[in-house]
């Protein structure tokens, strides 16, 4: 969660004093001017003091600041090698010093000195490709460098690049040959409207030989780091230092706060997707319900999005480019279409491009509303229990309809409201709250809401930076829904949606199901506005903001939301659980850890319900051939996710790529999703079918209709027991 406030209360900062800052004679030397030593400065002195971390700046931090900017810079470790980090060692543990005093020098200094090594990596790259190169041979390239060491040498150097390059040029020519396979499926299956699809373009769009777009995306790699600005070296450098606190926070220059405001907004036209950079790669973090790529069904976390194509454009390679480039070429106008070559998670390290094509538009308000339908589920003993199914894709809340005294103003909690009285009024038996892939919202959303399921008390709690805690509670005394209920989450549902799943299963209020937790993004961002403030320390331009981890979540029991997350009280196998998804899997994430719990009265004991659920569910679960498939196909996408090499050799490149692509056709078909085949449409007439069929949902229905079984006859037990 973020939250805005203003600077000028916090800090009381002496004047500045000019900054000297050294500068190497390397070529493409981006040199910063007074005003950003000015910024430095103040971020540097705010993250000391205000961070929940509370961790003053000193050599401790310049240490890892040191580590995390070359990693920032290089993140495969490309450009630079040991003898080049022990170049700049000198400044190891002064960056603090250095800081507080204004100066950042070392920043552009290290960023100008990559700049002449990627020029040199260049021109050793052409002279690579100009080899002969063998594709029969048995050798292999590491893709996931983000553990390796730099080479210790220039000679290990070039044989890095070496293997990278050919790994490149083996993916385009496995790329082309699948375009011609899939070309030739396509004829048979001729398309009634006649229209080219997606996949039929992809020779089109890569113009070219492999090794020509190979040298292409190096030549680009250079061209996007020359272009950047002072500013923009600047926001890298901060960024890198907040992210020494956790990776939540960080500095933004005043395009990224364009950007972030554009997103809170939710006025992008886009394809509705969060996404991060990784190792050089665009990563989906997560997809924005309702959005374009939502409603397309293809796109998902994890995917690593490896070129960009306007509708009638050339291909763009992305692999390297700084995400906020990426970002812009995804933007586009409505009702265009944007074609994105990607690395699909689910096909493991094998995987050979693919394209999507997904026509942009606006993330519409009310496709993340809560929505609502009956279900009937059929019980051992023959009886039909009603189940009202109820979907909430984020915690929303109008701020302005509310502050302008609007009646019935849009928020989570009145539409939920709406729908457990509808739900009353049909009587149903039990209903089933669906937070799967919830990425959270407004805290006030998930205290209010958690109170239309319990009569009173506390909710969460809220530990700032300096020590003290904050008990929020259920501002509504009445209860609007008191019967059975389950909570289906995964380990997208983050922030908001583990505060109500956590209260949820404090107050026994329910069975949570689900992955084996949650997210586990138990903090919260504050956003301070550097421009009002440095006004009076004489900086006109616009200085951009910073985002800031400043408290903590904590359940009513005392356990943190951070890092864990939420454990559900019973468990399915996911594909997510997989994949490196979850706060556990991010750097300098701050730990989970434990308060004091405060008081409060559980509504029932689910503990005595969840054994036998559990074992109802496990043993439905081994005799559907749906559950039997899913589970045989995530071990062996844990089993490909454990290699972290992939063959140079060509013959044997395919084969592996056939037989994972087998795999995952085999999953979208089970879980009744559009095939993942190269030849989706372009159109964008029509818009893809959402899963006809979710088992989950179905199995989660299910256990709620053995737990409405199971209080009834608790209930029936009770009252015949004298008193």
């Amino acid at each position: 969660m973020t939250r805005i406030k203003s600077l000028s209360r916090f800090l009381k900062i002496t004047a500045f004093s000019a900054a000297v800052f050294a500068m190497t004679a390397a070529v493409h030397a981006v040199e910063p001017d007074r005003d950003q030593g000015i910024v430095a400065r103040i971020t540097a002195n705010i993250f000391s003091k205000e961070h929940y971390r509370r961790h003053f700046l000193d050599k401790e931090i310049s240490k890892q600041l040191f580590d995390e900017y070359f990693k920032t810079l290089d993140p495969a470790k490309l450009y630079l090698t040991r003898g080049d980090i022990r170049v700049f060692e000198k400044y190891r543990t002064e960056l603090d010093k250095m800081l507080l005093d204004g100066d950042a020098s070392f920043a552009f200094e290290a960023y100008s000195y990559l700049l002449r090594k990627a020029e040199e990596c260049r021109n050793m790259a052409e002279e690579i490709i100009k080899e002969k190169m063998d594709f029969s041979t048995d050798e292999t390239y590491t893709v996931d460098r983000t553990k390796a060491q730099w080479p210790s040498d220039s000679k290990e150097q070039r044989e890095l690049w070496r293997l990278r390059i050919k790994n490149e040029i083996v993916s385009f020519r496995l790329m082309d040959r699948a375009a011609k396979e899939s070309a030739e499926e396509q004829k048979n299956r001729t398309k009634a409207d006649g229209e080219e699809n997606g996949t039929s373009l992809i020779a089109k769009w890569d113009k070219g030989t492999p090794e020509e777009r190979v040298m292409r995306r190096i030549n680009n790699n250079l061209k996007y780091l020359k272009e950047n600005e002072a500013i923009d070296v600047l926001e890298i450098y901060l960024t890198a230092l907040a992210n020494v606190y956790d990776p939540h926070s960080g500095y933004m220059s005043p395009r990224t706060v364009d950007d972030f405001n554009i997103q809170m907004r939710l006025s992008l036209v886009g394809i509705g997707a969060t996404l991060t950079t990784e190792d050089g790669y665009t990563k989906i973090v997560n997809i924005v319900p309702g959005g374009p790529a939502d409603i397309d069904g293809r796109l998902k976390p994890e995917d690593r999005i490896i070129a960009v194509a306007q509708e009638n454009g050339e291909t763009v390679d992305v692999i390297d480019m700084p995400l906020t480039k990426v970002v812009n070429m995804i933007r586009g106008k409505k009702d265009t279409a944007v074609k994105l070559t990607v690395l699909k998670a689910d096909r493991g390290i094998n995987a050979i491009p693919e394209i999507i094509a997904i026509r942009r538009d606006t993330v519409k308000l009310t496709e993340q509303e809560a929505k609502s339908e009956i279900r009937k589920v059929k019980l051992e003993d023959g009886t039909e229990k009603k189940i009202g199914v109820l979907t909430l894709p984020s915690f929303y809340f109008d701020f302005e309809g509310a502050s302008s005294g609007k009646e019935n103003f849009k928020s989570s909690t009145n539409d939920v409201k709406k729908i457990l009285e509808d739900f009353n009024r049909e009587k149903v038996d039990g209903v089933l709250l669906d937070l799967r892939s919830n990425g959270g919202g407004s805290l006030f959303e998930a205290i209010s809401l958690t109170g239309l399921f319990i009569k009173r008390g506390p909710v969460v709690q809220v530990r700032n930076q300096n020590g003290s805690v904050e008990i929020k509670n259920d501002p509504d005394k009445n209860i609007c829904y008191d019967g059975p209920m389950v909570v289906l989450v995964n380990r997208l549902s983050a922030s908001a949606a583990e505060i109500f799943a956590g209260a949820i299963q404090d107050y026994g209020r329910g069975i949570i199901i689900g992955d084996s937790h949650t997210h586990g993004k138990g903090t919260v961002q504050t956003i301070f506005d550097l421009d009002a403030f440095l006004r009076h320390y004489g900086v006109k331009s616009s200085s951009g903001s910073l985002k800031i981890t400043t408290s903590k979540f904590y359940r009513i029991n005392g356990e943190s939301t951070q890092n864990k997350g939420v454990r559900p009280d019973i468990v399915f196998p996911s594909f997510t659980d997989a994949m490196e998804i979850g706060e556990e899997y991010l750097e300098h994430a701050l730990p989970w850890d434990t308060i004091n719990p405060v008081k409060y009265e559980t509504f029932s004991d689910t503990g005595k319900s969840i054994p036998a659920l559990n074992v109802k569910s496990a043993e439905r679960r081994l005799s559907e051939n749906e559950f039997k498939i899913l589970s045989a196909n995530i071990e062996r996408f844990r089993k490909m996710r454990e290699n972290k090499t992939v063959t140079l050799n060509e013959g044997k490149r395919w084969d592996l790529y056939k037989e994972e692509k087998k795999i995952s056709e085999q999953q979208y078909s089970l879980m009744k999703l559009e095939a993942p085949l190269l030849d989706e449409k372009v159109s964008g007439k029509g818009k893809s079918k959402k899963p006809e069929k979710d088992i989950f949902l179905e199995e989660s229905s299910m256990i709620l209709g053995d737990y409405i079984a199971l209080l009834s006859c608790q209930n029936k037990a009770a009252a015949i027991i004298p008193k």
